[in-house]
């Protein structure tokens, strides 16, 4: 979502200006570090990393009624950092959750996909979500399902509610149980942090941060609609930098709004939204155990209650959810481990949507058009490498590729106005665009994706050192 910058001398600069006072050193430094003439110093997610080329800054969000965000430092990295972040909400909240289809789900994945899903009725009246960053407790058997269910209890006595109205999200290393008494040790500076008076934008810029893990800077969004007349709001965080080619959301993913929606509304706005945000988006090709989204709604607007799936009202604020939604996911292709190209790529002539959004991940997903891009070549031929191994039906002598206002081929040739020079040109800008039609059909998609170089395999060849 484009933000705008506030005008010289306007009201909205000198919000701006307070609220970068307010934050605290380490997120002031981040969001100053965000902005295009700024130097890019280490990232809080892990020493050494530096800022994204392609970051944004984090976004002002004004008060969402009905929801307390707090965080603290659970021990679970060496470094100094915050890495445990708890969303209250003392009304309750209505919630719903997409989650990984991974066949090695995570125990978080687990408890937050049985509590939402056993029953009818469930996910009202949620108070509470926890999420760690630096411990993933996937693969950890049982051992971590009572990691998990531990936390859920500890949580819910300091709220006083059940256990299955907490959530719960992780983050981190695969293979490692949980050891909940570093996060159960820490409710009490939550609970303080809760009560304290921080100015929402910190609030929410914490949390970013506290989810981090390779990220090199906090993803946030915010958006305003109306429900009858009554103003509402959306603002959400995520995270994911590396391990991003989800199957049902991103790597974590939490949006609150404070409108009044049940669950199977917020389920299936959910459901409509992420196959064209969260699910059209790749860095590499790997799907993560631990991909959750959830969505929380607490009422707290005053705008009438939304209970059917199918109700007109609910237009706009399903327009503004999706904005939310797919700015969160541009954000995580755009903080890609090592990435420094930000990459649209859009099918169109193909025989279906479905058949449109396979050949563009083929595109997406394929090192060697990704390499080509970091070295700022339109090797046009990896494209077409692409586009044919996913045996989805082209037509050879109709294929037309374009990068940006460039023809590169055309009726299954190249094309006779191909200048290199303002190809060469074109491939320099930190943005792409590159379209592919097949000449199959009429359907199209659309996804996003970044550019792979050396730095990738840096971040990750050390990730646990």
């Amino acid at each position: 979502m484009n933000r705008p910058p506030a005008k010289s001398g306007s009201t909205g600069q000198m919000i701006e200006s307070a609220i970068e006072k307010a934050l605290d050193p380490l997120t002031s430094a981040l969001k100053r570090a965000t902005q295009p003439s700024a130097a890019k110093p280490a990232s809080p997610g892990k020493p050494g990393l530096m800022i994204s080329p392609l970051a944004v800054p984090f976004p002002t969000i004004p008060p969402i009624g009905g929801v307390e965000i707090a965080t603290a430092r659970a021990g679970f990295y060496k470094h100094e950092r915050d890495d445990l972040v708890v969303f209250h909400f003392p009304e309750g909240a209505s919630c719903a959750g997409v989650f990984t289809r991974h066949k090695v789900g995570s125990a978080p994945v687990d408890w937050c996909k049985r509590q939402l899903e056993a029953d009818k009725g469930r996910g009202e009246g949620v108070k509470a979500l926890v999420v760690n960053a630096g411990c993933a407790n996937a693969f950890t058997g049982k051992a971590g399902a009572d990691a998990a269910r531990r936390t859920a209890s500890e949580t819910a006595k300091r709220f006083d509610c059940r256990q299955r109205d907490v959530m719960l999200a992780s983050t981190g290393v695969i293979g490692v149980v949980l050891d909940a008494k570093k996060i159960t040790a820490r409710l009490p500076d939550i609970e303080a942090g809760l009560k304290a008076d921080v100015h929402p934008t910190q609030q929410w810029a914490q949390a970013g941060l506290g989810i981090m893990t390779t990220d090199t800077f906090p993803k946030g969004s915010f958006a305003e609609c109306e429900i009858e007349g009554v103003k509402v709001r959306i603002a959400g965080i995520a995270k994911g930098s590396g391990m991003i080619a989800p199957d049902m959301a991103t790597m974590l993913a939490f949006i609150v709004t404070d409108a009044d929606i049940a669950p199977p509304v917020l389920k299936a706005l959910l459901n409509l939204h992420v196959r064209t945000t969260f699910n059209s988006v790749t860095v590499d090709g790997d799907t993560s155990t631990n991909d959750t989204a959830l969505l929380f709604a607490t009422g707290a607007s005053g705008a009438p209650r939304i209970g059917r799936v199918g109700d007109r009202r609910l237009k706009d604020f399903s327009a503004a959810l999706d904005k939310v939604m797919l700015d969160l996911a541009h954000q995580l292709v755009r903080d890609g481990e090592g990435a420094t190209k930000f990459v649209r790529i859009t099918v169109d002539g193909a025989a279906s949507p479905a058949s449109a959004r396979k050949l563009a991940k083929s595109i997406a997903d394929s090192p060697l058009v990704k390499t080509a891009i970091a070295g700022e070549d339109a090797n046009w031929g990896r494209i077409v490498m692409a586009v044919g191994k996913t045996e989805e039906a082209v037509d050879r002598d109709r294929l037309a590729i374009h990068f940006g206002p460039h023809v590169a081929a055309v009726d299954g040739a190249p094309s006779p106005t191909y200048d290199e020079a303002q190809m060469s040109a074109y491939m320099k800008n930190a943005e792409i665009d590159i379209t592919v039609h097949v000449g199959s059909g009429r359907a199209s998609a659309t996804v996003w994706t970044c550019d792979l170089t050396k730095r990738y395999i840096e971040i990750n060849g050390d990730y646990r050192s």
